[in-house]
């Protein structure tokens, strides 16, 4: 059931659509993130969620109410508690204190507050941290602060803009998990931005990927990852391999396409959508490095099965990137360290035709 609905949102900065007319909707209890490059809109939408934006069409429902097109519901009325990608916390006031300040403009008794703000700060691991300065803190127990300040008010709905982007690596990564299992114990509807792909993928319920203003598709991690809607999205997401081509034939009872691609040779894709299988048409395919499958030696029969030339190897821990010329076209392959062949070599590179996606 969706819990936050967003109609026809549209925000403009003088010649600039920020934000494109989307419609997009956030389920009871999910983390929706917003992902795309800098300058596609997802700040600027999480901002007209929170009412910082007011869009110049359309509008924002939360839990049935809405936001702007019966009368503008100021921030501080919509319930909401965010996370901004700065911390945002005031460095002359003491954790206790950044953390009930908004407690204390509702002019809740101190009773409640210091109940709210201890439970608060003991759920993120901050006991004993309450007197401490924020300059005295990690950038890590910076971060947990704005959060506490974000959740202390049990809100309906919680925002996070890029809220990892100041931390390094070992800590964003231990972050993204602290985050997922707090918001999943409180069963908060979250609306998460980063331009961080991994991270989306391991924050989200759902992922809706956003370029130039517009929302190009939406979906879960899985999908969005091996069922890409364009090749913007599968650029986007991971590292794949692009091979132009043309249909040559329909093989509807295998449900496949023949392709005649870029480096002269036929390979057999799945068919996505009925409505893209016609002859003559340019498409371009889309394979990840990790499944392409190598072999020194061909195999009779095979389905595409194309051989090529090892231009780079690089050792990267647990398996072998490798960039093989196939024809002349570049093709990146995730295989195992046990590959003995070296740069200049031939191998034999399979290309599993469930897994050759046809992209318009």
């Amino acid at each position: 059931m969706a819990f936050i609905k967003i109609e026809n949102l549209y925000k403009r900065f003088g010649n600039v659509a920020a934000v494109n007319h989307i419609w997009l909707e956030v389920n009871r209890g999910e983390i929706l993130t917003l992902l795309g490059p800098s300058g596609c809109g997802k700040t600027t939408t999480l901002r007209c969620i929170a009412g910082l934006e007011k869009p110049d069409e359309g509008d924002v429902i939360i839990d049935g109410q809405s936001m702007f097109s019966q009368g503008f519901i100021p921030p501080s009325k919509r319930e909401i508690g965010m996370v901004f990608q700065n911390y945002a916390v005031w460095p002359h006031m003491r954790v206790f204190d950044n953390v009930a300040y908004g407690l204390k403009i509702r002019k809740l008794p101190k009773k409640v507050i210091k109940k709210k703000v201890t439970e608060t700060l003991e759920s993120l691991g901050l006991t004993g941290l309450e007197g401490r300065f924020p300059g005295q803190l990690s950038g890590g127990q910076q971060q947990r602060v704005a959060l506490a300040r974000a959740l202390v008010g049990n809100p309906k709905v919680l925002l996070l803009d890029e809220p990892l982007s100041n931390l390094d690596a070992k800590l964003r990564e231990k972050m993204r998990f602290e985050i997922k299992s707090l918001v999943r114990r409180m069963g908060i509807t979250s609306v998460y931005v980063t331009h961080d792909q991994a991270e989306a993928m391991v924050i989200s319920d759902r992922v809706s990927i956003m370029n130039a203003g517009d929302i190009v598709q939406v979906g879960t991690p899985e999908e969005i990852y091996k069922k890409p809607a364009n090749r913007f999205v599968a650029d986007f997401i991971g590292t794949t391999n692009f091979i132009a081509g043309e249909i040559s034939e329909v093989l509807r009872e295998r449900e496949l396409v023949s392709i005649h691609t870029e480096f002269g040779q036929k390979m057999l894709c799945k068919i996505p959508d009925p409505a893209m299988a016609s002859t003559n048409k340019k498409v371009t395919i889309s394979i990840r490095p990790e499944d392409i499958e190598v072999f020194k030696e061909p195999r009779e029969g095979a389905d595409n099965l194309f051989k090529g030339t090892i231009v780079n190897r690089a050792y990267l821990g647990n398996f072998l990137y490798l960039f093989v010329s196939v024809d002349h076209t570049m093709v990146r392959v995730q295989a195992p360290y046990g590959i003995k062949q070296k740069e200049g070599e031939e191998l034999f590179l399979f290309l599993n035709p469930e897994k050759c996606i046809v992209l318009p």
